[in-house]
C-alpha cells in the first residue's frame, strides 16, 4: 500500500519531521512540506528507508514540487539548553515558520509537539511511513543535514561525520575518546560508552 495523500481532504497540510535527534554532534534540524493536490512519487518514502542516493534524488524534486517548504535548524548550544525534545520542537516550529504558504493543519512525526499557534496539528507514529507530505519533510530535513555535517567533516576529519553524520557509532565514539569534544559536540549528550568511561576515570 503507498503513502496517503491527505489526512483531511481539502485542507492545506504541512507535513514536519526532523533528523539528528539522536547524534552526539551537530544540530537537529526539520523540514516542514506542503504538497499540491494528488503529489504522488513511488520512490519516496520514509527517509529512514531510503539510500543516501534516493535521498538525493528526491529532494530536488521535492523542492521544485511542493507548494512551500521550510527548513528550521536548532544547533548543539541550543539543544543543551533547552534539551533535545524541546529542540526538535522548536525545529519544527522554525520549519513551519518558513514556510510561505500558511498551513490549516500539521501531520507531525511522532507523538508529542507543543503546538503551534493557531494551527491545529495532529501527531502521527511512523508518519513518514505512512503520509507522503510527512515522508517528503523527512527526506528534505535529512538530506539538509547530511549537507551540514559534511561541511563540518570537512573541519573535523577524524571524527568520520560523513559518514555516521554525528550518530554514536563506535568509530565516533572512539574519535572522542582519542581526540576529545570538538565545540560542535552536544554536553548534555553522553558522548562516551560505560566502558570507555571506566578507561578514561583509570588513565585519570
Amino acid at each position: 500500500m503507498g503513502l496517503k495523500t491527505y489526512f483531511e481532504k481539502g485542507k492545506i497540510e504541512a507535513g514536519c519531521d526532523e533528523a539528528g535527534r539522536g547524534c552526539l554532534a551537530g544540530p537537529v534540524v526539520a523540514a516542514s512540506v506542503i504538497l499540491p493536490k494528488g503529489f504522488r512519487n513511488s520512490a519516496l518514502n520514509d527517509s529512514k528507508q531510503l539510500s543516501e542516493k534516493k535521498r538525493e534524488m528526491l529532494a530536488p524534486i521535492i523542492m521544485d514540487k511542493a507548494i512551500a517548504y521550510g527548513i528550521g535548524v536548532v544547533d548543539h548550544l541550543e539543544i543543551d539548553k533547552i534539551n533535545i525534545l524541546n529542540a526538535s520542537f522548536e525545529a519544527m516550529h522554525r520549519a513551519i515558520r518558513a514556510l510561505s504558504t500558511t498551513p490549516e493543519s500539521l501531520l507531525i512525526d511522532g507523538n508529542r509537539f507543543n503546538p503551534y499557534a493557531g494551527v491545529q496539528h495532529h501527531c502521527i507514529i511512523k508518519g513518514d511511513a505512512k503520509y507522503m507530505a510527512i515522508a517528503a519533510a523527512s527526506v528534505l530535513a535529512k538530506t539538509f543535514r547530511d549537507h551540514l555535517m559534511a561541511e563540518y567533516h570537512a573541519e573535523y576529519p577524524q571524527y568520520d561525520w560523513n559518514q555516521n553524520k554525528g550518530y554514536p557509532t563506535k568509530k565516533h565514539r572512539q574519535a572522542i575518546f582519542d581526540f576529545g569534544a570538538t565545540p560542535l559536540h552536544r554536553k548534555s549528550f553522553k558522548l562516551l560508552s560505560d566502558e570507555q568511561l571506566r578507561l578514561f576515570d583509570d588513565v585519570r
